[in-house]
């Protein structure tokens, strides 16, 4: 076996090495790269058959202690996985959506709207630069115009200054987003352990871009388990690695029975 397989192995060991029932554990999943195979546009992503009934049992397996962290809108990830009811961190942990379903987010600006307006205008005469509004938070997705890159980095710096304080510059894998300031993914998973369904239980953070980086600081500062999905060799935080998104689906699956 070479090495890549060996090293992929030994994560899913290590994740296969958890107690078999889960008990004990709160799950914090990201969703795209993670959950959900990366698509070359926002809108192209495809949650897998049975996905949503998998996560569905998991929660229960874990007396509710699943939560995902995205940097999608709850809005988007109640499209994506409808009657799901699970803790929701929205925007980076700017939106978030409990149990009951009470949401909770940020405020914008006419400043905010304004920048928003212009990227929209902005990208669609850019061909292949995808506008994505998620509501408290706007994106500029390059993935398939890689040459617009410098351009769209430029006038998203642009619209970071214009709106003032409330907002920062978010980059991820071919993306640039301006997102709510003061909240990041470690803050989210800080934040939900003190509900009751977590309290008390160890966090598993899996993620897989650089966002997720602060969900594994916070997760292996509560002493518990953090796992990347890649196989690049970045730098990170994580505890532990799998390869690809197929692989927390089949972990899932199998912890969920």
């Amino acid at each position: 076996m070479d090495q890549k397989s060996d090293q992929t192995t030994g994560s899913l060991q290590a994740l296969d090495g958890l107690p078999g029932d889960v008990n004990g554990l709160a799950v914090f999943l990201d969703i795209d790269g993670t959950l959900l195979d990366i698509a070359d546009t926002p809108d192209g992503i495809s949650v897998p058959l049975g996905l949503p009934a998998a996560l569905a049992r998991l929660a229960a397996r874990l007396g509710g202690a699943l939560a995902l962290v995205t940097g999608r809108s709850v809005a988007t990830v109640d499209r994506l996985f409808p009657g799901l009811s699970v803790v929701i961190n929205g925007l980076h942990g700017a939106e978030w959506r409990d149990g009951a379903g009470r949401v909770f987010g940020t405020g914008l600006t006419d400043e905010f709207s304004a920048a928003k307006h212009r990227l929209r205008e902005q990208a669609a005469r850019w061909p292949g630069v995808i506008f994505e509004d998620k509501g408290a938070a706007f994106a500029a997705h390059y993935r398939l115009a890689p040459a617009s890159e410098g351009q769209v980095r430029h006038l998203m710096r642009a619209l970071s200054e214009s709106v003032g304080d409330g907002w920062k510059l978010q980059e991820g894998k071919a993306v640039v987003e301006l997102r709510p300031r003061g909240r990041d993914k470690g803050d989210a998973l800080m934040q939900t352990m003190g509900h009751e369904a977590f309290a008390g239980r160890l966090p598993l953070a899996i993620g897989d871009d650089v966002t997720d980086e602060a969900m594994f600081a916070a997760a292996n500062r509560l002493g518990g388990l953090s796992v990347r999905v890649g196989t690049d060799r970045r730098d990170t935080l994580a505890q532990g690695r799998v390869a690809t998104p197929a692989d927390v689906r089949a972990w899932i699956e199998r912890v969920a029975r």
